[in-house]
């Protein structure tokens, strides 16, 4: 079942439970999903529709950074709830062993031996890591750990 289908039972589920942040946060994502099929054309597939996800969850964490910054903690807090309610939609978090054994692979891939090949190491250890939920920001950190 797409997951667009999904929310809308899980919108109504919300909506008897008097649940508002969640709420909001269903909606939020259902209707970015249904702009980006527009934008596409078609429906998409469960990959597009983890990469929606995981541009949201990025957007609340760059405006926690923000609220925080500015003293707004309870903005900050609503955020963080979004994150959570986001998180249940996404694969399961690659560890950090993962990450590790994709960069590894990806190093020895393209025979890397500088900072100056972070770019072609990334390139070739996020496909590796594609069925996981991997922060690009935690895999480059790897590749400078072990590049440098």
């Amino acid at each position: 079942m797409p997951l667009i289908d999904q929310l809308a039972g899980e919108i109504q589920a919300a909506m008897k439970r008097r649940e508002r942040t969640t709420l909001d946060a269903l909606r939020m994502l259902k209707t970015a999903l249904t702009m980006k099929s527009v934008e596409k054309g078609r429906e998409l597939d469960d990959a597009e529709s983890v990469q929606v996800v995981n541009a949201l969850v990025k957007q609340r964490r760059d405006s926690i950074e923000q609220f925080t910054k500015a003293g707004r903690q309870e903005l900050a807090d609503k955020e963080s709830a979004e994150i959570d309610v986001l998180q249940r939609y996404l694969p399961a978090a690659a560890t950090p062993e993962e990450i590790a054994t994709a960069v590894d692979l990806a190093i020895r891939e393209t025979g890397a031996t500088s900072l100056r090949d972070i770019g072609r190491v990334m390139k070739a250890a996020l496909p590796r890591l594609a069925g996981k939920n991997a922060d690009g920001k935690a895999v480059n950190e790897a590749v400078r750990r072990k590049l440098s």
